[in-house]
């Protein structure tokens, strides 16, 4: 089945950036995405808010060939890959920061590693506990999961954050409290910090200094090496994000 280019919310004659949009789906779909397609008009509030603050950036959103992760296929990972390899046929080596919701953060996790790729910003993520890692050393990578999420454990948001770090991966998340996986309820709170994330990564000096100083801590003890403490470890120490009040 033929790849799909990704379609384009913003193209500025003189982009200096690109932002990749990946939405959700299914643990299995072998069938393709519906024509209303309701989890990819979910990244539209997203792609209004990329462009109007950063104006100089493209803003587009992949779109997947079949609506399920469905397996050791891993489709919508390979989806993702393949529109930044567009992107960066299109208009050259343009740093890109992805942004994925649900099955879509999973995809851009694992195509995190394409070296075009500055960072990635997740969104209630799936994050399977087995899921590689390795290929996001060097990048930046902030995973953003509400507190009552009951389609992804936010748990395994923070345990990838862990794991990530481990890999050489500058990696924090936040818990937004009170939201939904849907990202309905505090919409706005992750509208904003996703914009504002995206800018800090494209740019390190307009990084909110409360996730900079997070993302700037070092990196957790890798398994079978010793904690500040002394103690070996078996798998990465615990991590507790941080949390975003108000909003």
């Amino acid at each position: 089945m033929d790849q799909h280019p990704p379609v384009l919310h913003h193209r500025p004659d003189r982009p200096n950036a690109a932002v990749l949009l990946l939405h959700g789906g299914r643990e299995d779909g072998p069938e393709p995405p519906t024509r209303w397609n309701l989890p990819a008009r979910r990244m539209r509030p997203f792609a209004s808010a990329l462009r109007r603050e950063l104006p100089h950036a493209v803003v587009a959103r992949a779109r997947y060939r079949l609506r399920g992760w469905n397996g050791p296929d891993a489709d919508a990972a390979r989806d993702a890959r393949a529109a930044v390899d567009w992107l960066a046929g299109r208009f050259g080596g343009l740093p890109v920061v992805l942004v994925g919701h649900s099955m879509g953060g999973r995809a851009a996790l694992w195509a995190g590693g394409h070296p075009g790729v500055r960072g990635v910003v997740g969104l209630a993520a799936w994050c399977p506990p087995d899921d590689p890692v390795e290929q996001l050393a060097g990048r930046q990578v902030v995973l953003l999961h509400s507190d009552r999420d009951r389609m992804t454990d936010p748990r395994g948001s923070w345990r990838c954050v862990a794991r990530a770090r481990a890999a050489g991966a500058a990696a924090c998340g936040v818990r937004i409290p009170g939201s939904d996986h849907a990202m309905l309820r505090r919409s706005r709170v992750w509208h904003d910090l996703t914009v504002r994330l995206v800018h800090g990564m494209l740019d390190p000096d307009g990084m909110p200094e409360e996730f900079a100083a997070d993302l700037t801590r070092g990196t957790v003890p890798g398994p079978g090496e010793a904690a500040s403490f002394g103690a070996a470890v078996d798998e990465p120490a615990v991590y507790e994000p941080l949390t975003v009040s108000g909003g």
